[in-house]
């Protein structure tokens, strides 16, 4: 078996998409960054990811970003695989990142479609093509047409699929189902699919879907990955049941724009200081009642946090 195909074995289950803590003085919080990968690992998360979309990477300098990663990959050590994001809307920005990915010694890289120019079906595979043949990392393509305008169609990732032996497989926050099918259809059965879409992680194991990447799994960490270690191990109704006892959870963390909702969860939890850099800020009062009120119901509450949170 190749190294890459070794790979491919390993990068399965739930990789969690860590968020990107700010201190009071909205610089990077290193320590609790370490503290929380530290958490998600102990917890069963099967790999780490930082600086994707949960990780507000536009909100970051490129410099802050390669400093975010450094900090996950010292942190990980080796204990499960790291996947950073590594794209932006800049072609250039995307190359130097996973460029930095490869040499800081990631896994693998997540590069997302590049949002607000709408490139054509064209241009997104000459930005994938060069981004592929110019670093020698595998590379999962991050489709979310919710924050990109533009979806990658099912031809374009299997030509992609063709054409680039390091790109292995998708992420894929795609609420159009069959969409998703038709990626495995075309790609194979060993092309890497991941969900993005909370209520998609059950459902997706079931078409042959490697696992998720899922922001829920910011707050509970271990449940979120035991829906796939109950689905791995042929516990499907155990893993079912997870899937419908997490949606309460997965449905108020998405009342406004992500993550806004999981870092006042986070707060209320007091694993963070709950600040977001402008132009996102921490949900309203009414929602953050709201999400208070579902943490309760799954007993996450911490005693320690004041009215802050």
């Amino acid at each position: 078996m190749s190294k890459l195909d070794e790979l491919k074995q390993e990068l399965r289950g739930s990789i969690a998409p860590i968020i990107t803590p700010f201190k009071e003085d909205d610089s990077v919080d290193h320590d609790t960054l370490k503290d929380l990968i530290n958490w998600h690992i102990e917890s069963g998360s099967h790999g780490i990811s930082v600086t994707g979309t949960t990780g507000e990477p536009s909100s970051l300098t490129l410099e802050e970003r390669v400093e975010v990663m450094e900090t996950a990959v010292k942190t990980v050590n080796g204990r499960v695989p790291f996947v950073p994001g590594t794209g932006s809307t800049n072609h250039q920005e995307t190359l130097y990142l996973t460029k930095k990915a490869k040499e800081i010694g990631a896994d693998a890289a997540m590069v997302i479609v590049p949002y607000y120019n709408k490139p054509s079906q064209h241009a997104l595979y000459k930005h994938f093509k060069t981004i592929a043949d110019s670093v020698d990392i595998p590379i999962i393509i991050y489709n979310i047409p919710g924050r990109t305008a533009v979806n990658m169609d099912v031809k374009t990732i299997a030509r992609l699929n063709e054409d680039c032996e390091n790109i292995i497989g998708i992420k894929e926050s795609n609420k159009d189902f069959e969409h998703v099918n038709r990626v495995l259809l075309n790609c194979g059965r060993d092309f890497l699919l991941y969900s993005g879409i909370e209520l998609l992680c059950y459902p997706m194991l079931a078409i042959g879907g490697a696992g998720y990447i899922s922001a829920t799994a910011n707050i509970m960490p271990g449940r979120v990955a035991d829906v796939y270690n109950y689905w791995a191990n042929g516990d499907v109704a155990k893993a079912q049941e997870l899937h419908y006892d997490l949606m309460p959870l997965n449905d108020v963390l998405f009342k406004d724009t992500n993550p806004a909702p999981l870092k006042a969860a986070l707060g209320m939890m007091d694993r963070i200081h709950p600040n977001l850099r402008l132009p996102m800020d921490l949900p309203s009062e009414e929602l953050q009642k709201e999400i208070r009120s579902v943490l309760n119901h799954y007993g996450l509450l911490s005693n320690n946090v004041g009215s802050h949170a």
